[in-house]
Order: structure tokens, then C-alpha cells, then sequence
């Protein structure tokens, strides 16, 4: 688990890392065991007012893709240097308009031991068609406790950074320059 401050430090270095003009905005870096993503925002094609919304998600499906290309030698520098200093993968991600796509990222395998009862779930959403193999119904699993828990998961990990910072100051930290006693 990452700290707050860790997570600042993160997001500074890619915002002074990152060539000025390759986003627009910085909108987000985070950080877990093996990926680091970062995701900018890009400006949005300009079209006519009234135009049609298919033309409208075309000229930003579009916007997405010459952004990927162009930008592709200078997003795999910086993801060098970041590689070599964090030790993670760097994924990259834009936003543009309301749209949101990830160009590349790491799917981590996760292995879990399930009882039946659990088992039973995944091979229903095969049967349902709603996923392909177990695999893929747990990853659906874990998106839908995603979508559904984000206030919750949001402040546990505000609990484990707290209980990082009390572990920090425990008997084992490095002491900080304290006036001697006075006797």
C-alpha cells in the first residue's frame, strides 16, 4: 500500500517529468504492486455545435487515436524513466470529452482458493454468458464490488494509510533530533 504522501511525490514527479504540451491536464496517477497508469486529459475535436452525436464520438475516438500515435516516443521515455526509478510499469490512459480510454495496461493474474458455494457464483455467470471462464467472471466480481463500494474501499485505504503512519512512530522508527533531557 502506498502512502498519501508517496502518491504526491508520484504524481510531482510526472507532472515535472512530463513534457508540457503532451496533455492538457494531468488528471491522474495511481500506483499499485506492479502499474503505475497515468491518465491526461487531451482537448476535445472542434466541431460545429449542433453536431450529431455519432459524429461527435467519432471525432473523439479519433482525437484518441492521432493523440496515441504522435505522443507514442516521448509516453515511452518517460515510462522508461519511471520503470527504472519505480520499479513498476507505466500504463497510459487519456481522457477526452466525457470519453475515457486506456491505451495500455498490466492484467496482474490473482489466484484464489474458492469453496464451492463461491465456485458455484463464477460458473453461473458462465452458464449466464455474463463472463467466458472463471477468470473472467471473478474479474467481473471485482469490477461490480468496485463500482458499488467506492465511498467504502476509499476510506479503508484512508485506515491502512493512518495505520502506516502509527507504525512509522513505533519503537522500531528512526528518532527524530530531539532536544537532550535535562536532568
Amino acid at each position: 500500500m502506498i502512502t498519501s504522501e508517496q502518491q504526491e511525490k508520484l504524481r510531482g514527479w510526472f507532472a515535472g517529468r512530463l513534457p508540457d504540451d503532451l496533455f492538457e491536464e494531468l488528471v491522474e496517477v495511481t500506483v499499485d504492486r506492479e502499474e503505475i497508469t497515468v491518465i491526461g486529459r487531451v482537448p476535445e475535436p472542434r466541431l460545429v455545435e449542433d453536431a450529431p452525436a455519432a459524429e461527435r464520438e467519432a471525432a473523439v475516438q479519433g482525437r484518441i487515436q492521432e493523440f496515441r500515435e504522435r505522443t507514442r516516443d516521448a509516453r515511452i521515455a518517460v515510462a522508461r524513466d519511471a520503470e527504472h526509478r519505480y520499479g513498476r510499469k507505466v500504463s497510459w490512459g487519456v481522457e477526452c470529452g466525457s470519453e475515457r480510454a486506456l491505451f495500455t495496461h498490466v492484467a496482474a493474474p490473482v489466484m484464489t482458493r474458492l469453496r464451492q458455494p463461491e465456485r458455484q457464483v463464477l460458473d453461473t455467470l458462465i452458464a449466464g454468458g455474463v463472463a467466458r471462464s472463471r477468470s473472467d467472471a471473478l474479474a467481473w466480481c471485482v469490477r461490480l464490488v468496485q463500482r458499488h463500494t467506492d465511498d467504502w474501499l476509499a476510506e479503508l485505504r484512508e485506515s491502512l494509510e493512518h495505520v502506516q503512519r502509527v507504525r512509522a512512530q513505533g519503537p522500531d522508527a528512526e528518532p527524530e533530533d530531539t532536544p537532550a533531557d535535562e536532568e
